[in-house]
């Protein structure tokens, strides 16, 4: 399935079009890519997605279970994300398949833009003060890289010591900044 059959290429993507719907803060195909990504950071149960993505923009904006539901349903029927077996209340645990970390790759720098507007807050107020776009897109991609290399084979002991390391020396610099 390619990207443009699950997302039109649409120039819209992260803009914001008023108050409402998830459609509207995201742009067209916006949410799916942002449940997405928070997905891939880490395996989510509905409830848990919709509370990133309030906390992430500082409580100006929860999406609603209506909308995000079956955007859920959308990505687990395209093979997206695959549900883990419920938990003991019943509830679905959503994970990213090599097929989503695949479309994630494609679909990188809108992905970044959509991550990096809701560290800003929707109407770029900076509710991250501090952190500057461009920084919060670097980390974005520096977390997708990790995890698509951490998703193929397991590393051997002296490629686990070299990962550290290129991630030791990184923050090194950083500091010193």
């Amino acid at each position: 399935m390619t990207s443009t059959k699950l997302f039109p290429q649409d120039p819209t993507i992260g803009a914001r079009h008023g108050g409402g719907g998830g459609h509207r803060i995201f742009g067209r195909g916006g949410l799916k890519l942002v449940l997405l990504r928070l997905i891939a950071d880490a395996p989510r149960h509905g409830y848990e997605l919709i509370k990133a993505i309030e906390e992430r923009l500082g409580g100006r904006y929860s999406p609603s279970p209506g909308v995000v539901y079956p955007t859920l349903t959308w990505l687990e029927e395209a093979g997206l994300v695959i549900v883990d077996a419920p938990d003991h209340g019943g509830r679905k645990r959503y994970r990213v398949t090599p097929a989503g970390l695949a479309f994630l790759a494609e679909q990188r720098q809108a992905a970044d833009e959509l991550m990096a507007r809701m560290h800003a807050g929707v109407d770029g107020a900076g509710l991250r003060a501090g952190r500057p776009p461009q920084v919060a897109r670097a980390i974005e991609n520096l977390k997708l890289a990790m995890r698509m290399r951490l998703a193929r084979e397991p590393l051997s002991d002296e490629q686990a010591h070299a990962f550290a390391a290129v991630l030791d020396q990184a923050a090194q610099h950083i500091e010193r900044i």
